[in-house]
């Protein structure tokens, strides 16, 4: 079964061009049109365990920037903007952020991390800051970091699943827009109830749509909220069929970083988690059965329905179904029974949190993301992207690892969709990729370091032993 599915992988996969989100992170071919779209982000942290509103932010492709708070036509190429505004970020109502920065805190598709945790996602951010963010959020103690919401501009897709709504605009609406924008007062101004991202969403969406999206005063209580913006949006779009409508999803990105949760408007909020509604139900029965009333006449919207999937590396296509996903998970099974250099091992990556706990960010000579880690004796380097991975030694040990415990996170079946069959098909591959290099290899000594893809500086025998004792104590 894994031969016949990654035979597949090697023959040309035909990329579709639709216009939106990925046609424009991809930079494929200059587009003729562009978009407004309303990004739901799905609720992380705190706010996935008690409120679950998430955040909203608009994305606008034919719209760049001069600086974070300062619009302007895009270039042939570029990919635009990701606006919103923020709570207690900066001095500013609203700024703006090129996509696959706000994304993914890289600024080429080929540089994101395969597999990221905190301390990865941290360090890139870190460094998108200090290239980009540095008027908003300066260094601190002489070149620390500073702390703060900041890291809210950069790597939204590594906290949390998004969704894409999209609409055409004209460039005479666009230019007007940055005019508009440009104009006003960029002034912080943030306030929960009156002046959140869902109002900022509201007012630009209305510069281009006016009315497409309204106060729901009924299940929202008349607060705006990411859910009922975006649920606004797409039944504006419904009824405006001469309009181009597309709806995309943007996985979170796999990693040890807790999966953030589904997105609730007020009265979804609140029924249903239990440990609201039933005191409701119990002590003021009326008021429970309103929330309840309220949830079910207008609260309810499934933002992945009918949406399609970004791969950033390969344009858009649809999520797995049920029955491919089961074959790709007994695919990877089949691989890993077969494979005497792998075991199914743990998901959470004892091995690989350990190293990075002993690791740093750097770059390698391509300027691609690394974590190098540094002993007495030597230096190991894995790449953490697609275009630098390691094949081979103790850094491909790692990787392997890395990758079954990406695809397993893939082709669960709990929450948004999150692959789609191309995906799923060029991940296999890689690891069968990964996994025949390392056997051609295993007669040779492990104490000089061979690469392919990926810069392994000389490991001397100390640092070898460490590493090598590191990866037997986990697989």
């Amino acid at each position: 079964m894994v031969q016949r599915l990654l035979s597949i992988a090697k023959a040309h996969l035909a990329l579709r061009f639709p216009y939106g989100l990925a046609f424009l992170l991809l930079c494929l071919i200059p587009s003729a049109r562009a978009d407004v779209a309303v990004l739901l982000e799905e609720p992380y942290s705190l706010d996935g365990r008690v409120a679950g509103t998430g955040h909203t932010a608009v994305y606008l492709s034919r719209i760049c920037a001069v600086s974070p708070t300062v619009l302007r036509r895009c270039l042939p190429g570029e990919e635009g903007v990701v606006i919103s505004r923020y709570h207690a970020v900066g001095n500013n109502d609203w700024f703006a952020i090129p996509l696959t920065a706000y994304l993914f805190a890289v600024e080429k598709p080929q540089d994101i991390p395969l597999f990221a945790d905190a301390k990865i996602v941290a360090a890139l951010r870190d460094r998108y800051r200090r290239g980009h963010l540095e008027s908003i959020a300066p260094d601190v103690n002489g070149g620390e970091t500073p702390p703060g919401n900041w890291y809210e501009l950069a790597g939204s897709a590594y906290d949390r699943t998004l969704y894409s709504f999209q609409l055409e605009t004209s460039p005479a609406q666009d230019d007007a827009f940055i005019a508009y924008l440009n104009s006003r007062s960029n002034e912080a101004a943030y306030k929960f109830v009156t002046r959140n991202c869902a109002d900022f969403v509201r007012e630009v969406v209305h510069f281009y749509y006016p009315r497409a999206i309204g106060r729901n005063w009924i299940s929202d209580l008349a607060v705006s909220t990411p859910k009922h913006a975006a649920k606004s949006f797409v039944k504006y779009a419904r009824k405006h069929s001469d309009l181009q409508f597309s709806a995309l999803i943007i996985p979170q990105v796999p990693g040890t970083i807790k999966r953030s949760t589904p997105i609730h408007g007020v009265a979804d909020t609140i029924f249903k988690a239990k440990k609201y509604e039933i005191p409701l139900l119990v002590f003021t029965p009326f008021v429970g059965a309103g929330v309840a009333i309220a949830y079910y006449t207008g609260g309810r919207f499934n933002p992945a329905h009918n949406a399609e999937l970004l791969d950033p590396m390969g344009g858009i296509e649809r999520p797995v179904n049920s029955a491919e996903r089961k074959s790709y998970l007994a695919a990877l099974d089949e691989h890993l029974r077969t494979n005497p250099l792998l075991t199914a091992g743990d998901p959470a990556l004892p091995a690989w949190r350990e190293f990075v706990a002993h690791a740093e960010l750097a770059l390698d000579r391509e300027g691609r993301p690394v974590m190098r880690a540094h002993s007495e004796d030597g230096v190991l380097e894995v790449g953490i992207s697609r275009g630098n991975l390691a094949n081979a030694g103790i850094a491909g040990d790692l990787t392997r690892q890395m990758l079954v415990a990406r695809l397993r996170q893939e082709l669960r079946g709990s929450g948004a969709p999150k692959v789609s069959n191309t995906l799923a098909r060029r991940d296999l591959l890689l690891l069968q990729k990964i996994s025949s290099t390392e056997a051609q290899i295993t007669t040779v000594s492990r104490t000089s370091a061979e690469s392919t893809g990926i810069r392994e500086r000389k490991l001397l025998s100390g640092s070898y032993v460490f590493y090598s004792q590191l990866i037997e104590r986990w697989l």
